[in-house]
């Protein structure tokens, strides 16, 4: 049987926005659960500030999935900037860039796989640069040789100054510096790889669950990435 899996809403989503998504997984065998957050728990995060109360909620999910299902490991599935949070999470070093002096959690001990879908993993913009900053300068790439890295990106709109295409285009701009490139209307592709990682683009996935049309989530798009967790 698949390890049990853990998903991580992205920044601001609730554990109900995934609930589709873990039925399907339940259905095709995997023991699947969520970080059950809801949306105020991300007010204490909002302007920049420490993550420490998701990863919290995270740590106290994955530990319920080891004793539940009696296993060493567990797979994530990072949505958005649950993604980069992750990696905070699977880190050996303090997180003490908000003066923090205890926020470690080691957890690449017990993690054997982790996907980003949609993921930024760098950020222009002034409230994420100073988390995922310190992402990248102690955890580059797919840091862990003993964790599998998937990172999933969606190429469904090409960021440009027209209508339709503006919110990609400011998005993509604060994330890589560069507006005019392909993404999932609010991740650019090239800020959803990794180096070192299993990278995947698929065409016409839209970011979130709320998108009109597919995103990550939706059951015909699930093919691209699930059987990494088989």
């Amino acid at each position: 049987m698949p390890l049990p899996t853990v998903i991580l809403p992205g920044y601001f989503a609730r554990s109900t926005d995934y609930q589709n998504l873990s039925h399907c997984m339940n259905q095709q065998g995997i023991p699947t659960a969520i970080v059950p957050l809801r949306q105020r728990d991300w007010y204490p995060t909002l302007g920049g500030r420490s993550v420490t109360p998701i990863i919290k909620q995270i740590d106290a999910t994955v530990k319920d999935i080891l004793a539940k299902y009696k296993v060493n490991r567990v797979n994530l599935i990072g949505h958005s900037a649950g993604g980069w949070i992750a990696r905070i999470y699977l880190g050996e070093k303090t997180y003490d860039i908000h003066g923090e002096t205890e926020a470690v959690w080691q957890a690449n001990h017990y993690v054997a796989k982790l996907i980003t879908l949609g993921t930024p993993h760098v950020s222009q913009e002034r409230w994420t640069k100073k988390n995922l900053d310190f992402v990248q300068d102690n955890y580059p790439g797919a840091f862990y040789d003993h964790i599998d890295y998937v990172c999933v990106a969606g190429k469904a709109i090409y960021g440009a100054k027209k209508p339709g295409s503006w919110l990609a285009y400011q998005s993509y701009q604060l994330t890589c510096g560069e507006g005019r490139c392909w993404g999932d209307g609010i991740t650019p592709v090239s800020a959803a790889h990794l180096p070192g990682a299993n990278n995947i683009v698929v065409e016409g996935v839209k970011h979130s669950p709320k998108s009109k049309g597919v995103w990550y989530g939706s059951r015909e798009i699930q093919s691209a990435w699930l059987s990494y967790l088989m």
